[in-house]
């Protein structure tokens, strides 16, 4: 079995999306469907993308909520179809111990990502940390750090929000 965590800009432009999933289908393939368990936060943009197409590939799903209350206070009404599904197709669903999202949750669920982790995809523009602790650089760095493989998803032509 392989675990595959993700962390990953919220904010790509909505012509990266399928550039980023097309790249991430090709990551997952080289998984055997019945071996493969995706581990992600499901927030907007690379999360979300990540956790259908490892559920496209056959693959578990589990999701770490950062907080009780997430899902009122920060998924937007345009994500909240695609966050219910995600949840509703997920063998596991951990909400984390906060009752509010914030840094704290944020960078305790991304602990985990990286605890379960056999691999980490990181749908990164390859900057750096912005220096506010959570963030996708921050993410990679930890992974490096604890000798987690990291694939890095930025096919040419993507792009995040200004």
């Amino acid at each position: 079995m392989t675990t595959i965590a993700v962390t990953g800009h919220m904010d790509i432009t909505d012509a990266s999306v399928p550039l980023v999933r097309g790249e991430l289908d090709k990551v997952l393939a080289a998984y055997e469907p019945s071996g493969l368990v995706g581990v992600s936060c499901i927030a907007k943009g690379s999360d979300s993308l990540f956790a259908d197409a490892v559920l496209a590939a056959g693959g578990r799903l589990a999701v770490v909520i950062p907080s009780e209350d997430y899902r009122q206070a920060k998924v937007k009404p345009e994500h909240a179809e695609t966050f219910d599904r995600l949840v509703d197709a997920a063998d596991e669903v951990l909400v984390m111990p906060y009752a509010t999202a914030n840094r704290q949750a944020y960078e305790a669920a991304n602990a985990v990502l990286l605890k379960r982790a056999d691999r980490l995809v990181a749908v990164w523009n390859g900057q750096p940390p912005t220096g506010k602790g959570g963030g996708t650089a921050d993410v990679v760095h930890q992974a490096r750090e604890a000798d987690i493989p990291v694939d890095v998803v930025w096919p040419d032509g993507a792009s995040r929000r200004a």
